[in-house]
């Protein structure tokens, strides 16, 4: 429930603040007062968009303040949703800076208008005019319906597969589509697949190949180079290791006279070990080097293979082109086995539509089940709301589709008259009469589920008398299970309230503030009998205050 509001600096309101009860609270002002005002702050609370005309100084910023009882209405998984965090006792704060920016906040916490909407729609029903072509709304209807048959849980497991059988859906139809393509291309990513299979492709292979074609092209001018090398490392008088081993005798006489041809002595013997086996190396590449024209040929026709491979996949290196074959042999294999898994698919989709179809039939069952007991509460309702003679022909047929809410063609008629055709509501009723129609279904749905706070912008326009007496006592009656407001002209409703606020205008300083008191005692009587007979007060008019009062 909401239990108190501030407002500053909107429209022609300064700084008001107010307090609010449990029960049925009245709002009467004279037309012009400021009633609509009230109205306006609370939409922003709500999430409606906001603008730089809303603030009554512009060079002040509008703050905006709601605080609401919130434990009641089992809201933690909208705050969840919303990545709120929950406090029993909820503030909500909308703030419109001189810039033109607003700026929302949930228990002093940042959120986005959007967030604001989704749990403003749970705080506060404001019913005006306009909501009232709600009643035509097959969403709304339904909402009506679902809340007499309490059919959350069936109703939640079939969003649910619902969800899961339109995702299967698409994704059926993505691999339809990608199979009409794919087919296409099927054969000539099986011929590019093969090419490269049969290529044998190994990492780094092409740089081993180029160096060993290089070795095999030149093989004569290196069996010439090495063979000298090897002569002069191994001539026993001018040879490399002769000249070498005899230094290193020379330096092993004397070794012993000085650390320093020591160390000379060491660094000889080691490059001689080194020379040895430079020696060994080249006398092994010696041996092994023979002219292999096949060879040279296999190796030349290799790297012109996988030249042209990568020229043809516009790629450098064999490594990405293994990177290619990989994913054609994916593609391929996809395109090959794609009627196994459409097949799999549809068996899959098959199974859930089976479920959604015994869910609808479920949800379709209660529905029906509380038609009759909804026609029936609402035409009684009417008729004591001045129309006797209104009829509800409700009914439910089966659709071949799936809808967000089942199955179900819901045709939601009336008749305002006896004898009359049952029409659509808005082709069938006056505002007038959709207002109590409205008002009638409120009250009803107010037995069956747990609503939020609900306030009436002048729901009772177009009645009088014994009718507006009767819209009073209904709105009373719901108030004892939820916050009702109701913002009325009628005094048979205003006298039904358990608080009375009544919103006036004053100039101060020549300028026009609104403001709101709460009204008790002889003041209430007074302005009930104003109501009744205008500013001129009359004993009559006193009297029949009373009497409605108590």
């Amino acid at each position: 429930m909401l239990t108190s509001l501030s407002i500053k600096n909107y429209a022609l309101i300064d700084d008001l603040q107010a307090n609010f009860n449990t029960g049925f609270t009245i709002i009467t002002g004279e037309t012009g007062a400021g009633k609509s005002i009230l109205l306006g702050a609370l939409s922003l609370i709500l999430g409606k968009r906001a603008d730089l005309s809303s603030l009554k100084d512009n060079t002040q910023k509008c703050i905006i303040e709601a605080v609401f009882d919130v434990s009641k209405y089992q809201l933690k998984s909208v705050y969840q949703q919303e990545d709120l965090d929950y406090e029993p006792q909820t503030i909500i704060r909308r703030e419109i800076l001189p810039s033109g920016k607003s700026r929302a906040f949930v228990n002093d916490t940042p959120v986005t208008v959007s967030s604001l909407q989704v749990l403003g729609e749970r705080l506060i029903d404001i019913h005006s005019q306009h909501q009232t072509m709600q009643l035509t709304d097959d969403a709304f209807q339904f909402q009506v319906i679902d809340a007499l048959a309490k059919i959350e849980e069936p109703l939640t497991e079939y969003k649910a597969k619902l969800k899961d059988y339109k995702s299967l859906k698409k994704e059926l139809k993505k691999l339809l589509d990608f199979q009409a393509e794919a087919n296409k291309e099927h054969e000539y990513n099986s011929f590019l697949l093969q090419e490269l299979i049969d290529a044998k492709l190994v990492e780094g292979e092409f740089e081993s190949l180029e160096e060993e074609y290089e070795t095999l092209d030149n093989i004569e001018a290196i069996k010439e180079k090495i063979a000298a090398s090897h002569q002069l490392l191994s001539d026993e008088q001018i040879g490399g290791l002769a000249i070498l081993t005899e230094i290193k005798s020379n330096f092993n006489k004397i070794a012993s006279f000085s650390q320093k041809y020591k160390e000379l002595y060491d660094r000889i013997d080691s490059s001689l070990i080194e020379l040895y086996d430079i020696f060994t190396e080249i006398e092994a590449s010696e041996d092994a080097l023979e002219a292999d024209p096949n060879r040279l040929e296999f190796v030349n026709n290799r790297l012109q293979l996988l030249h042209n491979l990568k020229k043809k996949h516009l790629v450098s290196e064999i490594s990405e082109l293994i990177v290619i074959q990989n994913a054609l042999d994916e593609k391929v294999g996809i395109t090959e086995n794609l009627d196994k898994n459409i097949g799999k698919l549809k068996t899959e989709i098959s199974k859930v539509e089976k479920t959604l179809n015994t869910l609808a039939k479920t949800i379709h069952t209660k529905r029906n089940a509380v038609i009759p007991t909804l026609k029936s509460q609402l035409e009684t309702l009417l008729a004591d709301l001045g129309m006797p003679n209104a009829q509800f022909e409700i009914t439910l047929g089966v659709a071949t589709e799936f809808y967000a809410n089942g199955k179900d063609d819901l045709n939601f008629l009336f008749s305002a008259n006896k004898g009359g055709t049952f029409k659509p509501l808005n082709k069938a009723a006056s505002g007038g009469e959709l207002s109590r129609i409205m008002l009638a279904i409120k009250s009803v749905l107010s037995k069956y589920m747990q609503l939020p706070t609900i306030m009436f912008d002048e729901i009772d326009t177009g009645v009088s008398g014994e009718i507006s007496n009767k819209m009073g006592m209904i709105m009373k009656q719901m108030s004892s299970s939820m916050q009702v407001f109701a913002i009325t002209h009628l005094p048979q409703v205003a006298a039904k309230g358990d608080t009375h606020l009544k919103v006036y205008k004053e100039d101060v300083n020549q300028v026009t503030t609104t403001n709101l008191i709460v009204i008790e005692g002889e003041d209430r009587v007074v302005e009930i009998a104003q109501m009744l007979g205008g500013l001129e007060l009359s004993s009559s008019a006193i009297a029949h205050a009373k009497q409605l009062l108590h």
